[in-house]
């Protein structure tokens, strides 16, 4: 599953975590989170992230 990025402070969304704090179930795709879900880091709402590719 594709991870993602905040462009404001970098906090990558990765789908097989999901984000317990905010009752995000492990295995939930970034396009399946709620529209009014932010990023637990800084705030920002979806708009705000970008896929985020791993490079090695």
């Amino acid at each position: 599953m594709q991870k993602y990025i905040c462009t404001v402070c970098d906090y990558i969304y990765d789908p097989a975590l999901g984000d317990e704090e905010s009752g995000i179930a492990a295995g939930t795709a970034f396009e399946d989170l709620p529209d009014d879900w932010e990023c637990p880091d800084c705030g920002v709402g979806k708009d705000d992230f970008e896929p985020y590719n791993e490079e090695d």
